[in-house]
């Protein structure tokens, strides 16, 4: 028996299912966002040594204007923009206003509308300077936005290489490398070629099933996804350039009994300073489930990865959409390490925390 997670708070208020969270980097903000057509921002108090856990409150609301789902939400790195991506094509960024009165509460403002996609908008990413985001789409479509001066945005390559609906988007911590995951059973990772422009440099296909989950290792060596049929695979890059080709190391069965949804992969744990420790992988899906597991690795030997967490029925009878662990920020002294956010159809958000 795995030990469940510890619930430290729900946070309810959407109308409809909730598809996506995502954590600042900067502050202590977290976000969702809905088939309600919202972003519901809360903010957290960090815990004191008298303290057991963060307390969440609610600060605002934001009506998007968008005219459909909202399924993605994502921070800029420096924290002071907010990408939504919505069924209804588009791509709001955010950002918010410093109100005059230091009682009133921020206020977000849509600064640009990126439009281009002929279908639902499934994932938006930001790369990790900032410099560039990604938007992909049900059109099988992958889009690369360059950020611009005065909120302005200007597409780099609109990529068609996927056969089917893409589903997530994921960049290299730290080189600007995209992975794309799809309905076609593929993963494509891709890169600026200063040749050809962006494009990509090679396609992943041991999955056998539509992959919906991609995430790359904090260290950048690893790349995890999942998909229908519960199944998650790790890939390793098999050298230092840009363009070194990965190859699959892991395949793990038997956690999910169905489709896995969401990845998180995480740096704060009791391993991560040592020589061997690569972090914790959190999973999530269709089977109401929330997985964590430990990941190890020795040089030049594929990562050990252990299942140490099970919460059953997280969002009780309902599907787990996404799952994303709380990032290391300043000033927080780690108090937030081990603390994760799950979005479920039941339309709540709930905040967990993975011991030692």
């Amino acid at each position: 028996m795995y030990p469940p997670l510890q619930l430290i708070q729900e946070l309810p208020g959407h109308t409809d299912r909730a598809w996506h969270v995502t954590w600042s980097p900067t502050e202590p903000i977290l976000a969702s966002c809905s088939t309600d057509k919202t972003v519901r921002i809360w903010r957290h108090s960090t815990p004191k040594a008298n303290e057991e856990e963060p307390k969440f409150g609610f600060q605002t609301s934001i009506a998007t204007g968008h005219t459909r789902t909202l399924r993605s939400i994502a921070f800029s790195p420096n924290g002071r923009s907010l990408a939504t991506a919505s069924f209804d094509a588009t791509v709001g960024i955010w950002e918010r206003t410093v109100p005059e009165d230091e009682d009133e509460e921020p206020e977000w403002e849509c600064v640009s509308t990126l439009e281009g996609h002929d279908s639902e908008c499934k994932s938006v990413a930001w790369s990790a300077s900032g410099g560039l985001l990604a938007s992909c789409s049900r059109d099988k479509s992958v889009w690369i936005w360059e950020v611009q001066a005065d909120s302005d945005f200007e597409c780099l390559a609109v990529l068609m290489e996927h056969t089917q609906d893409v589903k997530s988007l994921a960049w290299h911590p730290h080189e600007e490398i995209l992975a794309s995951a799809s309905y076609d059973d593929t993963i494509l990772l891709l890169s600026d070629d200063p040749q050809s422009d962006w494009s990509p440099f090679q396609t992943l296909k041991s999955h056998t099933e539509t992959v919906w989950a991609v995430v790359f290792s904090p260290c950048g060596r690893w790349l995890a996804s999942a998909g229908d049929g519960g199944e998650m695979r790790i890939w390793e890059r098999t050298g230092q350039t840009t363009e070194a080709p990965w190859k699959e190391v892991v395949c793990l069965r038997g956690a999910h009994s169905r489709t896995i949804y969401s990845l998180s992969w995480t740096a704060s744990n009791s391993l991560a300073s040592s020589a061997t420790g690569v972090g914790r992988l959190a999973s999530a899906g269709g089977d109401g489930r929330i997985c964590i597991w430990q990941v190890t690795s020795e040089p030049s030997t594929p990562p050990q990865v252990e299942l140490i967490y099970t919460q059953k029925e997280a969002h009780g009878v309902s599907d787990v959409n996404c799952v994303e662990w709380c990032p290391a920020r300043e000033g927080d002294g780690g108090a937030m390490a081990g603390v994760l956010a799950s979005a479920g159809d039941d339309g709540l958000v709930k905040v967990w925390r993975a011991g030692d």
